[in-house]
């Protein structure tokens, strides 16, 4: 080898040494850093445990590292993301996008009622489709803003985030599973391709072929062919779930309850309810008034573990064997599960348990099986189908639409807006529609499960917050309820959605305006009430005494975001909404470059809950002492089993 070869080679390696000591150091941005770090939790930098997460100011978390041992999948996902980046970036905050934003914000907005006087800003605030009416002028920004915001989207691949949802890939690396909530309402001739059997296959086929199963089991439930252990029709439902086995089929149910197409579908029906809690009141209430004979169990637990449905599903089981005898489990229970072995060793017929696939997050399976064998057997499968045909409507417009006039991406990124750079921590929902009810409660698991996250993919503890508590309450019940804070307390943004028209108009002789129009006027007005607020000028032009301005004057300038349905509460909107919504979250945890799809924070608590349960039996069973509990939860168990006690002896 020549001379000039050698010390071109030697300089070669020394510069391949110092590339890879600099990227293993932290001392540049490195797209595959992410993979290094998973599989190799020695690069990552100690904490000490009281500081990890939440412990660190935000002011002080950049930086920091959390690499447990179960995220040592290779991350595959923020990989093929960051390997488009022209100018990869470590996390969102680094990038010129989001700091841009962060100035901008600091540099403030001229009060709501200012901005609101401009109708071109709020024309460019409004967007539309298939007659959803997003107006966002209400925000504190201008148009600018949503610019900048739509730059962050770019520079975050939230479009590449979408599409390598759609193919398939594992877009919750730290559990190595794809998302593919959106093929469960596809049509038949939809492609989505996920695992299947080790290899990969378009998984439409088989979402098919559940959704067949179950249109034959509920119409045959329906129509009477399928009769219980006395020969007589089944015509009530009980659903036994926890979660996302339970809130997202509970607000669909309600929600389209008074829609006149399923209204009248159900009309032959008894009813359908679900058990969810394992709180014994519950389980006496689900069957209240109920007749075993004539009542179908559904149990919907992926796993068949879930220690509060299992204790549900045998409580119900017994309520029925006490009735119907052994040989009835097989003709009033059916099961939702990915377990069928497990649903056998029940008392469930194999045939008749409707099967779901990992791929499906709890909080995202109302469209599997887990929600629409419940919809099916109480409002047939035209009303069902019509609701997946909204959730699907929904679902190509997040995929097809353009940024600016997409509404699941810019809902998201208004939330991102008001969260991470406004900072707001909370949010509320209020549906002027009693039928959305239990809409807030779903939203709630959907977004704090899913974005209530601390670290990013790559294990980075994260600078900014993610996700926002979010709750809510029906309209006019709302404004009875919590808008006193929302007025004169602490600033809440709040998202105000409304219909057109009524499931169930009603107008009555005499009055000035029918009750839905009674009903609308609040939604129009609350919006510019907190916008706008109250002067003290003007309230003094209304002769308030001065004594009293204080505490009458709001200052207004609350932010909102109104959605207007041009018509009614029907099962294809009631699809269309909660899409919406799903992808708006998951556009949120795409920006913050977080897992949307994990939910580790559930398990300490259930991990701690089995230790207490072994303890309380073995303390009643066996007259075992309290231990291994910190010194307040063990004189709180002695209590607990004491006034237990004393409750048996009176």
């Amino acid at each position: 080898m020549s001379p000039v070869l050698s010390v071109t080679r030697r300089i070669l390696l020394s510069a391949l040494v110092i590339l890879g000591l600099i990227q293993l150091f932290g001392l540049a941005p490195n797209p595959t850093l992410s993979s290094s770090i998973r599989t190799n939790p020695q690069h990552a930098v100690t904490v000490p445990n009281n500081s990890i997460l939440r412990g660190f100011p935000v002011s002080q978390r950049k930086g920091k590292k959390f690499c447990p041992k179960a995220m040592g999948k290779p991350d595959v996902y923020q990989h093929t993301l960051r390997s488009k980046q022209t100018e990869p970036y470590r996390l969102i905050s680094d990038t010129d996008e989001w700091q841009a934003l962060e100035k901008h914000a600091a540099e403030g907005f001229p009060h709501l009622r200012h901005l609101l006087e401009d109708e071109k800003r709020v024309e460019g605030l409004t967007v539309e489709h298939d007659g959803m009416i997003l107006d966002f002028s209400r925000q504190s920004m201008n148009l600018d803003t949503l610019q900048m915001l739509f730059r962050l989207a770019t520079r975050a691949g939230v479009k590449d985030s979408i599409k390598l949802m759609v193919e398939g890939k594992p877009v919750n690396p730290t559990e190595g599973r794809s998302v593919l909530h959106m093929a469960l309402r596809s049509n038949k001739e939809d492609k989505f391709y996920g695992p299947s059997f080790g290899g990969v296959k378009n998984v439409v086929e088989d979402v098919h072929e559940v959704l067949d199963h179950i249109e034959d089991f509920s119409e045959r439930v329906r129509n009477g062919e399928w009769k219980g252990a006395t020969g007589r029709p089944l015509k009530n439902v009980l659903a036994v779930g926890i979660g996302g086995s339970y809130l997202g089929a509970d607000f669909v149910a309600r929600a389209v309850a008074a829609d006149p197409a399923a209204a009248k579908a159900a009309r032959s029906r008894g009813g359908l309810r679900f058990l969810s809690n394992v709180d014994p009141v519950d389980a006496a209430a689900a069957v209240e008034g109920w007749d075993p004979a004539e009542t179908l169990v559904v149990v919907i637990s992926k796993t068949f573990t879930t220690a509060e449905t299992m204790l549900n599903a045998r409580t119900v089981r017994s309520w029925l064997i006490d009735s119907l005898g052994d040989s009835s489990v097989s003709k009033h229970m059916v099961a939702v599960s990915a377990a069928p072995d497990k649903a056998a060793e029940f008392g469930i017929d194999p045939n008749n348990v409707f099967g779901f696939w990992d791929w499906v997050g709890g909080r995202y399976s109302v469209s599997s099986a887990v929600g629409v064998l419940p919809l099916a057997l109480h409002y047939g499968m035209a009303t069902t189908r019509e609701f997946l045909a909204g959730m699907r409507s929904m679902d190509r417009h997040f995929l097809t639409a353009p940024p600016e006039k997409n509404l699941p991406i810019i809902m998201g990124l208004l939330a991102i807006w008001q969260s991470s750079f406004q900072g707001f921590s909370t949010r509320a929902l209020v549906c002027y529609s009693q039928a959305m009810a239990k809409f807030a409660p779903h939203i709630q698991q959907v977004a704090m499960e899913s974005n209530g996250k601390s670290v990013s993919l790559s294990g980075d503890i994260l600078p900014y917050d993610c996700a926002e508590v979010e709750f809510g309450e029906p309209g006019t019940n709302a404004q009875h309820s919590f808008f006193q804070l929302l007025h004169q307390g602490r600033v809440v943004p709040v998202d105000f959605i409304g219909f057109a028209r009524s499931q169930v108009p009603i107008e009555m002789p005499g009055e000035d305006v029918a009750n839905h129009d009674e009903l609308m006027a609040n939604f129009f007005a609350q919006p510019d009430a907190l916008a706008l607020g109250r002067t003290p000028d003007e309230l003094r032009v209304e002769g308030v005494p001065e004594e009293l301005i204080p505490h009458k004057m709001m200052p207004g300038n609350r932010p909102s975001t109104v959605l207007l349905i041009d018509r009614f509460l029907d099962a294809r909107t009631t699809g269309q909404l909660l899409a919406l919504y799903e992808h708006r979250i998951a556009v949120q945890g795409f920006v913050w470059g977080i897992n949307s799809f994990d939910q580790y924070g559930v398990e300490l608590g259930k991990n701690l809950g089995r230790a207490v349960r072994k303890q309380l039996s073995e303390s009643r069973h066996q007259g075992t002492k309290v231990s291994g509990f910190n010194p307040s939860t063990t004189r709180l168990l002695n209590r607990y089993l004491g006034l237990e006690a004393d409750r048996h002896d009176q």
